[in-house]
């Protein structure tokens, strides 16, 4: 019988089993790895149609289009694919696959910027996808602009915001205030401010460039300020080109 009792047989035995579970959670996350390819596949469909008021909301409450049906309806919402690079617009049908945080980092000349053109209603809508830094980490999401420029809906996500607080961007109260901001004044772009003391409660204004800040997440909600400004503004002399 092995003696149990010796540092080396512990040594083997602690080897083994580091062995024995890298390989299952390896095998584990190789089998998965198409399953949860697909599924941010469809996130970003959802995501997407939700800011451009695709959805199935009710009752204050944030519903996406269903995983089985957001493929057919992407499809016929959005009529075009774009990326900008280097000055260019081209059609690129998985345009939407693109990693906006990676290419953010790269030079100007590099950079792949993609843009959706939708169509609801007979509406024009330009869905722009956003990338910036919350108070932990990272936040992202999608703004969906009409032929005026004037915000038809967001999306907005993080991934470590504070529960209550700055995680409150994705709480459709605070997205909805966004729809009717007009980000241009004049030919001029403007942006919009999340802003505390705004005095507008009911965000009723909707000239003034501004959305209600939440409260206990001022950070937060000068990241998303920052956000939406340095994303946006990199997208509108091309959105200007598409619409002659």
């Amino acid at each position: 019988m092995a003696n149990t009792d010796k540092n080396s047989y512990t040594i083997i035995f602690a080897v083994v089993m580091v062995l024995v579970v890298g390989a299952l959670l390896a095998f584990t996350a190789s089998s998965l790895k198409p399953t949860i390819t697909e599924n941010e596949r469809f996130e970003k469909q959802q995501n997407i149609l939700y800011a451009m008021g695709i959805n199935e909301n009710v009752e204050g409450s944030v519903n996406f289009i269903p995983t089985s049906e957001v493929e057919a309806e992407f499809s016929k919402y959005i009529k075009e694919q774009l990326v900008i690079q280097n000055g260019q617009v081209t059609k690129d049908s998985s345009a939407y696959l693109i990693d906006l945080k990676g290419e953010l980092a790269k030079d100007m000349s590099e950079r792949k910027l993609p843009l959706f053109v939708g169509e609801k209603e007979g509406e024009d809508y330009y869905i722009i996808p956003l990338y910036g830094k919350g108070l932990w980490d990272a936040i992202w999401g999608f703004v969906a602009l009409d032929a005026d420029y004037v915000v038809q809906g967001v999306y907005f996500d993080h991934k470590g915001e504070t529960p209550g607080l700055g995680a409150n961007i994705k709480e459709r109260y605070f997205m909805d205030d966004f729809t009717g901001e007009e980000i241009m004044n004049g030919t001029q772009y403007e942006g919009i401010t999340v802003a505390k003391g705004n005095n507008d409660p009911l965000n009723e204004r909707k000239d003034d460039g501004k959305v209600d800040a939440l409260a206990g997440a001022t950070i937060t909600g000068n990241g998303v300020t920052a956000m939406i400004n340095s994303t946006v503004k990199l997208y509108i002399p091309y959105i200007k080109d598409l619409k002659l």
